[in-house]
């Protein structure tokens, strides 16, 4: 068992100040930042310690956002897309304002609702260097990109690969419309056009699902 530093305690919990809510280690939290003008900051708690003054301290690992990191944000990510960084810290308990939850890819995309407190995290990021784990990642459509989950995409039903409808030649609009679809690899021009004509139906909500194919 690990030894806490003379005068200090570990705690199992932590009251958020002026809410019923409970913190605990492993537990994913919004922090406030120095800049008010700023978003939360996004952490999750990996301990939580009181001194003799019962000030309490939590030890963080800082979530990132894509615009945070090295690279910036990309067309691909995720309004509510984190990564997991390197970045270790300690803070005062009274900077977290709230709570949140920060879901695997494949669970966010399954949400039906996506609520202000739900984020999503698919990779983890080397503060230092830039660098993610994994390195690849599953890409579709003509323009190779890893998937969106607020984009909509259509599946080909020739190939099976899902494609923007911009990419496609379609307005969102007409996308929504379709019942089937082929890509004009697996058609001909003449096919295509049939087919975004013919079935004027909602697609499935299947069009979140992150199908896995080829990597970059």
């Amino acid at each position: 068992m690990a030894k806490t530093k003379p005068g200090k305690k570990d705690l199992d919990s932590y009251t958020i100040k002026g809410t019923n809510k409970v913190v605990r280690p492993g537990d994913c939290v919004l922090m406030r930042p120095s800049d008010s003008d700023k978003p939360p900051y996004v952490a999750r708690v990996e301990k939580i310690e009181a001194d003799h003054r019962n000030n309490v301290k939590v030890r963080v690992r800082w979530y990132y956002r894509p615009e945070e990191s090295i690279g910036g944000r990309r067309q691909f990510h995720g309004a509510k897309e984190l990564f997991l960084s390197d970045h270790y810290d300690v803070q005062s308990a009274h900077t977290i304002e709230g709570k949140c939850i920060v879901h695997t890819f494949k669970n966010y995309t399954k949400l039906e609702n996506v609520g202000a407190e739900d984020y999503f995290c698919r990779f983890e990021y080397k503060a230092a260097t830039g660098g993610f784990t994994p390195d690849r990642v599953a890409v579709y459509c003509k323009c190779e990109m890893p998937y969106n989950p607020d984009d909509l995409m259509v599946q080909c039903e020739g190939c099976k690969d899902w494609f923007h409808p911009s990419c496609m030649g379609m307005t969102i609009e007409e996308a929504k419309k379709l019942e089937h679809f082929l890509c004009s690899d697996c058609s001909s021009d003449d096919d295509a056009k049939r087919s975004l004509n013919a079935f004027p139906v909602s697609p499935s909500v299947e069009t979140k699902v992150e199908p896995k194919r080829r990597k970059r």
